[in-house]
């Protein structure tokens, strides 16, 4: 299906009607409860009198990661967002049964990330799956799918996708983020599949579950804005950061033995070989041993939880590619005093993160 079809495409949805230049807020069925009560998604679409391309922005497809919802409400509630041409598909909240509960799985205990395209006669979050697939994918051209760290770590604010295909490495490098992780996402999730079928598709990791972080939503909504700009769906100069690293790299620095952690680096930080990371204490606070930085690198994701047991994860450093060094990096956020600098300050406001004085009491 060709992209122009699709636009025209998006205004018929099932009993809905949805003109060139006019804005639809729609309920879309996609289950029942344990009481027999219609499940539905929210969905918000907005369609520009010529057609072009459509695009997707989704969040909570893990009901507890929210910060994504809180953006596209924003996304929502923005009266001066007027298209130009395409249209727009904005679904606050994609797992509404998760998202009732707080949590990341669906009631049959599955993670509907890993159950697309999903099966008309398959599990509970199989079918939610197909539906999703069906009814939204299949109208758009383009994906953005916003996500968190899972519960009890954060992230630095990252798009990833997978790069090594031109279409979605033009749309993960015209959002804007600082930091790119290349990555095809694991076998059944939602992005992957997209991007299978034909709609590239993106996502971003950014901040912790269960909050909307001021920086995050910020983010979010400057890589939407700047999206849409290149697509030429709205009125926009792009506005992102000088320069852009895409990570083919990335590690977690695991805890090697149970402890209290005293964190030494800040979420998005950047860091060099051999950096102290944590220094991992017992109950009473004296050193049992110190985790360093593997590689020249950023923190992409942390720990906000300090106890920890063998090998659970505390620190994923994403190593810093060729003719990019830490100065580099640094110099640049200061020269430019902007966005990235706030978010690594917001971040770390959630984790004490103390100096690190080798040969001193913890």
């Amino acid at each position: 299906m060709n992209r122009r079809i699709k636009s025209r495409h998006v205004g018929v949805w099932r009993d809905t009607i949805i003109p060139p230049g006019e804005t639809r807020d729609i309920k879309l069925d996609v289950s029942e409860s344990y009481s027999g009560m219609t499940v539905h998604i929210p969905i918000h679409v907005q369609r520009a009198v010529e057609d072009g391309p459509v695009v997707f922005v989704t969040a909570a497809i893990h009901g507890d990661e929210i910060n994504g919802t809180g953006t596209i409400r924003s996304l929502i509630q923005d009266e001066s967002l007027k298209l130009i041409r395409g249209a727009v598909i904005l679904v606050p909240v994609l797992n509404v049964l998760s998202f009732d509960r707080h949590t990341r799985y669906l009631p049959d205990r599955r993670d509907l990330n890993r159950c697309f395209p999903g099966s008309s006669r398959g599990s509970l979050a199989s079918r939610m799956a197909r539906v999703i697939f069906d009814e939204i994918v299949s109208r758009c051209d383009y994906g953005i799918d916003l996500h968190t760290a899972a519960v009890r770590r954060t992230n630095y604010p990252n798009v990833r996708g997978n790069m090594d295909l031109p279409e979605v490495a033009e749309l993960a490098r015209a959002f804007g983020s600082e930091v790119i992780v290349h990555s095809k996402g694991p076998k059944g999730a939602f992005r992957r599949e997209c991007t299978a079928v034909g709609v590239p598709s993106i996502i971003l990791e950014g901040g912790e579950v269960w909050k909307v972080e001021p920086t995050i939503v910020e983010t979010a909504l400057r890589g939407i804005h700047n999206v849409l700009g290149h697509l030429k769906m709205i009125e926009h100069v792009p506005t992102a950061p000088e320069r852009q690293v895409v990570i083919r790299d990335a590690r977690w620095v695991r805890a090697e033995n149970s402890g209290f952690l005293q964190f030494h680096v800040k979420p998005g930080e950047v860091i060099r070989e051999g950096q102290a990371i944590a220094t991992n204490t017992n109950l009473l606070g004296r050193e049992q041993n110190l985790l360093v930085a593997p590689f020249d690198g950023v923190i992409i994701g942390m720990a906000t939880l300090p106890c920890v047991s063998p090998g659970e994860p505390v620190c994923h450093v994403g190593r810093l590619p060729k003719h990019t060094g830490p100065d580099d990096m640094e110099r640049q956020r200061s020269d430019e005093q902007g966005l990235e600098g706030r978010t690594v300050e917001q971040l770390a406001s959630n984790v004490l993160v103390v100096e690190h004085n080798p040969g001193e009491e913890p």
